[in-house]
């Protein structure tokens, strides 16, 4: 897989789980595209565009094909991922509108017992 400098960055705040816990995978084929992020459990697409996308007329109906299969599509410049990366941390942050912290299994529990009350130790 051919990835530019912009993919690896951002791929290394995105793997493992570091986005408020969600999984995304890179290079996704989703009909007749290749998505560069996807998070499958929230429908979220992250798209990252060099210089030839700006004008591109396929890309709104890439877009709405997207869409229409219940995607979301965010789009970031290359240029910009390799700026700064204080940029690529408040794009993440900007994301975590649609990623809302995930639920694990510590959250699901049941709070421990307080101090003095029942079962407490």
């Amino acid at each position: 897989m051919d990835e530019t400098e912009a993919e690896y960055r951002l791929w290394g705040e995105l793997r493992g789980r570091h986005l408020n816990g969600y999984k995304f995978v890179r290079q996704v084929p989703l009909g007749p595209f290749i998505a560069d992020f996807v998070c499958r459990e929230k429908g979220l697409i992250v798209e990252l565009d060099g210089s030839q996308h700006a004008d591109s007329p396929t890309d709104p109906a890439r877009t709405a094909w997207l869409n229409g299969r219940g995607y979301a599509v965010l789009r970031f410049w290359n240029h910009e991922v390799l700026a700064e990366r204080s940029l690529t941390r408040s794009w993440l942050a900007s994301m975590e509108r649609f990623l809302p912290p995930h639920p694990t299994s510590a959250s699901l529990r049941p709070p421990s017992p307080r101090w003095g009350e029942e079962g407490a130790s």
